[in-house]
């Protein structure tokens, strides 16, 4: 991970270069020969010469993303250096942008399906990951790690404890909510099979207070509200290591999203007769709740299904969902659509998964994950490294059959298998679950008077750019149980306290 500037004065130029995935963070404004650049957006804004300018056209697709997808940002003329590109600006010339890596799936590009059996390609994940681990265990302080209890960060510590003699320092945050939202049990599960040095911590966040403090380190809107257990889990980590490992990644890498069994299921029934699929859709909707299981869940696919891919990924993402943008902005045209329209037709030829991942890696895990991950850490002065995103690693999982990966219901079936002897059955067998908060009662309860007074007061700055009205009628929808908006009202809320910060 690396972002680097080089002056090189006897060639009056200045070569800007961000890592292949943009763990780090670049920023720059150009105009007119001047050229500044900083690893926030604030220290860009510090130079006189840079306007606060709010680009209005990036509100879309904050709303449908939760981000500002790259290269853009909030701020007119401020934009973000792709990942694994170089920026060259020599005197007398424009700058000139060019990319010295990009991921790659087999089909679409020079690199080759591998062809091994599924036993194979575990023993190979297997070393890579081992290799990957133990290579970010060289330090000058202790490392330690986050636990969640899930099967990528599980794997992380049980291969650091194969590669250190002294015990493993790991790290676990809970809330107290009873709302399953603490993951402690499954994590102590873990440390206790590995013999770690466990901390754990339990915590009541102060939300209203929480949010400023993330909007300042972000330095624009965020909607990812996982964002809040990272940043109190790294504070807390923080005073005990200065280095730790995480388990990012592995989802990325081994389809461990339900969002991509979900998207491959939606692109089948899109490719039916529209009768047909309008007759599923319509059946299954009708169908009891009990049945669905999560509501809210269930209506997200059904938005996905009618539109096929790559939309379907887009709507089973989306923070605000396409029928309450098109009430709050009209038209959702530019809501990141073409962004994910240009990734979906650089892939064409390879298998409909892999071209599900490559799409996920290059949206929400540079423009989400990683800047959550780097953002909340670095608050603190804490070092994440990611074994599984290691290059080789990423390559090698790119290069493996889909099915090895998913199949059916069955998610990270290859990564599962790598690690089967190092973890408690109870973790392999565990589904995946979100870092996530009690949005939901938080907006009905804790928040609830302080979202009325600024989303919801007669002078909310969204309504300059929103239909206020509707904004208030999720407000109300939500406080009644009439409909969960949660997450939306935490992206509106982040977007709100974000224009009354910049006087818009």
């Amino acid at each position: 991970m690396f972002a680097f500037a080089l002056i090189d004065a006897g060639n009056r130029r200045v070569v800007l270069g961000r890592d292949r995935l943009g763990k780090k963070p670049l920023y720059y404004w150009y105009r007119d020969g001047r050229l500044v650049f900083a690893s926030e957006i604030k220290a860009v804004l510090a130079d006189p010469k840079v306007a606060r300018e709010l680009d209005r056209e990036v509100i879309p697709a904050y709303l449908a993303l939760g981000y500002v997808p790259e290269t853009r940002t909030f701020f007119a003329g401020v934009k973000s250096l792709p990942p694994g590109h170089v920026l060259t600006l020599t005197a007398g010339e424009e700058p000139r942008i060019e990319a010295f890596w990009k991921p790659r799936i087999p089909g679409a590009s020079d690199l080759p399906r591998r062809e091994v059996s599924f036993g194979d390609a575990a023993a190979l994940v297997r070393a890579e990951l081992d290799r990957a681990v133990s290579k970010r265990l060289v330090a000058d302080v202790r490392v330690g790690a986050f636990l969640s209890g899930g099967l990528d960060s599980s794997a992380v510590v049980a291969l650091m404890a194969q590669n250190t003699s002294r015990a493993v320092a790991t790290f676990t945050v809970g809330f107290d909510e009873g709302e399953g939202f603490d993951e402690r049990s499954y994590a102590r599960l873990v440390a206790n099979r590995i013999g770690a040095e466990h901390h754990e911590f339990v915590v009541r966040p102060d939300a209203i207070e929480l949010v400023d403090r993330l909007l300042w380190h972000h330095d624009q809107p965020f909607g990812d509200s996982s964002a809040i257990p990272t940043f109190l889990l790294s504070e807390l980590t923080k005073g005990h290591v200065k280095v730790a490992l995480a388990g990012d990644g592995g989802d990325e890498l081994f389809a461990g999203y339900e969002r991509f069994t979900g998207a491959l299921i939606a692109d089948r029934l899109s490719r039916m007769p529209a009768p047909m699929m309008h007759a599923i859709l319509g059946a299954l909707r009708a169908a009891p709740r009990s049945f669905l299981g999560d509501p809210a869940r269930a209506e997200r696919f059904f938005d996905a299904a009618e539109v096929g891919l790559p939309g379907a990924l887009q709507s089973l993402v989306s923070f605000v969902k396409e029928r309450d943008r098109r009430q709050l902005v009209g038209a959702s045209a530019e809501c990141g659509a073409n962004l994910f329209d240009d990734i979906w037709r650089g892939s064409e030829g390879g298998s409909t998964l892999d071209r599900l991942l490559d799409l996920n890696l290059r949206s929400y895990l540079v423009d989400d994950l990683l800047v959550k991950t780097d953002r909340m850490s670095m608050a603190h002065g804490l070092e994440i490294r990611c074994p599984l995103l290691d290059i080789q690693l990423l390559e090698l999982a790119m290069s493996l059959p889909s099915r090895f990966k998913a199949y059916g219901p069955a998610r990270k079936r290859v990564l599962r298998h790598a690690v089967s002897d190092l973890l408690p059955s109870k973790i392999l067998a565990r589904p995946k679950k979100g870092f996530g908060v009690p949005l939901d009662r938080w907006f009905r309860e804790d928040l609830r008077e302080y979202v009325r007074s600024t989303l919801g007061a007669k002078d909310a700055r969204v309504g300059a750019h929103l239909r206020h009205d509707h904004v208030r009628r999720m407000l109300f929808e939500h406080e009644d149980g009439v409909r969960e908006h949660g997450q939306a009202l935490w992206t509106l809320l982040t977007l709100e306290l974000f224009l009354r910060r910049e006087g818009w």
